[in-house]
């Protein structure tokens, strides 16, 4: 076969310039461990995935660097990458081992001259639990990319269950939606946004300080916090965000802005975000690299509504979205000469709106969730995603902070979810106060998910615990967390004064878990 050499694009040139070592980093992986509960024909499941890394020219793609053009250029003609089996029961593999391979396959890097840039494995655990591993190079999948690779293994996954050919469209070559623009175009557009952007401060000031010292590799390992609003206030929210033409995405640039702002002084913010960059009509089907990343502005004032923060919040998108296309690298050397060559060079924070499918279905009776990272490699100092639920109890709000594990005061970060939340609640029940004129904080025991956060904040405080990640179980018992007579005592206390409830050690001895002393704050003060 002949082998055609294709300039890489734009935002794959820019991280092979960005640091060739760069390239060989767990964070420029895309990996997806995806578990699936129910009886999964195997065979089935690792051809579905072989097929589908075989079908995309970007899956087959191999990358050089032309030394005499000056430029990364790539070929499509490679062999598809691997798609394997493991049994872990039959092998004897524990879940810890099964755990510590997982961890191999979403850490192994590429080699991009010589390997195919993504590879899946299916772990049969029993007979009831399978996990599909799927694993790529961020030089050839974005994350909606990595969306369309999932949902095409399920969908090839369900025709060969049913003996039936899929429907799939053919997906055109990555070199034929790109399109170059004229570099005297992309000047005039750089110019405009720097305009727009200009005197912005290119830091936040975080409720929480990076540690000093470690290596880069260490800094960047995080971990997750999440919270979900209750289904009322969430219908609330979503109907003031609605009223002035926001979308979900812009409803959580006004509360992360709002949040940040009422922690501190600040009050006027660059926010990254993802773009999926597939402006082309063909790119739809595309799996490639062409998310950028964006950058917005947002400024309050001291009387600024939350209605008027939405609008704020709206133009501010807007401009961003028609801009989408201004190289970042460019923005950055205009606006921020002094940075360094680490990620980010704007702004340490990032929203993005996560609409990726939580839990598929890869057959009738066959479930799935996306496992949660580990380790999770982390490029900002605050990510924020929003996205919203739906469940019997009816849509949510689902707010999450991603945030490297290097913070001096971890349970900062729970705090400043728990104020996100609150802004939440805020702009849904208050639209038309102003957002800075911020009441004292209390405790809302009318909301399960406040009377679980203050009941897990007093635990960690009695039992010295100084991780969330370290957190018991909501069902597990105090006394099986560390606990003992002496400190159910303090913890009576600590509570009895964090509630504004009187409590007593009876009442806690019985109900002795983080989820029983929470329902127990929400029976009227003379019921308890």
């Amino acid at each position: 076969m002949l082998s055609v050499w294709y300039p890489a694009t734009r935002m794959q040139q820019g991280l092979w310039v960005l640091d060739r070592d760069e390239l060989q980093r767990p964070t420029q992986l895309v990996p997806s461990v995806v578990e699936f509960t129910g009886e999964v024909d195997h065979g089935h499941l690792v051809e579905a995935a072989r097929l589908t890394l075989a079908r995309h020219p970007s899956l087959r793609a191999r990358f050089r660097f032309d030394l005499r053009g000056r430029r990364v250029e790539y070929r499509t003609d490679g062999e598809p990458g691997t798609a394997l089996l493991r049994d872990a029961e039959a092998e004897g593999l524990t879940e810890a081992e099964v755990d510590a391979y997982v961890r191999t396959l979403c850490g192994t890097p590429f080699d991009l001259a010589a390997d195919a840039p993504a590879r899946a494995v299916v772990v049969r655990l029993d007979a009831r639990r399978t996990l599909l591993v799927l694993v790529s190079h961020h030089i050839v999948v974005d994350g909606l990319s990595r969306t369309m690779l999932l949902e095409e293994i399920f969908t090839v996954y369900r025709a060969r269950l049913a003996g039936t050919v899929p429907r799939l469209s053919d997906p055109p070559h990555p070199a034929s939606v790109v399109a170059e623009r004229p570099p005297e175009e992309i000047a005039a557009q750089v110019d405009e946004v720097v305009e727009r952007l200009k005197g912005a401060p290119v830091d936040v000031t975080l409720p929480f300080e990076r540690g000093a010292g470690g290596d880069l590799e260490a800094a960047r390992l995080g971990a997750t916090v999440t919270t979900r609003l209750d289904a009322d206030r969430t219908a609330k929210a979503l109907a003031v965000a609605a009223e002035e033409g926001c979308t979900t995405f812009m409803l959580g640039v006004a509360l992360l802005s709002a949040t940040l702002a009422r922690n501190s002084g600040q009050r006027d913010f660059l926010i990254a975000f993802a773009w999926p960059g597939r402006d082309h009509p063909d790119a739809g089907d595309v799996i490639g690299m062409f998310i950028t990343t964006v950058v917005l502005r947002i400024t309050l004032e001291p009387g600024t509504t939350w209605r008027e923060l939405l609008g704020a919040a709206r133009i501010a998108a807007m401009e961003a979205f028609m801009d989408a296309d201004v190289p970042l690298d460019a923005l950055a050397a205009r606006l921020n000469p002094d940075r360094t060559r680490l990620w980010p060079p704007l702004t340490p924070v990032l929203l993005n709106l996560d609409d990726a499918p939580h839990t598929p279905v890869l057959a009738p009776g066959v479930t799935g969730r996306l496992r949660p990272l580990d380790p999770l490699y982390v490029k900002y100092d605050l990510a924020a995603f929003v996205r919203v639920t739906d469940g019997a109890e009816g849509r949510r709000l689902e707010l999450s902070l991603d945030h490297p594990t290097d913070v001096t005061d971890p349970l900062a970060v729970s705090a400043f979810l728990t104020d996100l939340r609150r802004s939440a609640a805020d702009l849904a029940t208050s639209p038309e106060e102003p957002v800075l004129e911020q009441p004292a904080r209390t405790i809302d025991l009318d909301d399960p998910e406040e009377r679980l956060a203050l009941v897990r904040s007093v635990w960690r405080e009695v039992l010295g615990i100084e991780d969330t990640a370290d957190d018991p179980d909501d069902d597990i018992s105090f006394f099986e967390s560390g606990g003992d007579s002496l400190l159910l005592v303090v913890l009576v206390e600590r509570l009895s004064q964090a509630s504004g409830r009187t409590l007593r050690t009876i009442d806690l001895f019985r109900s002795a878990t983080v989820g029983g002393q929470a329902d127990l704050l929400a029976k009227p003060a003379e019921a308890l």
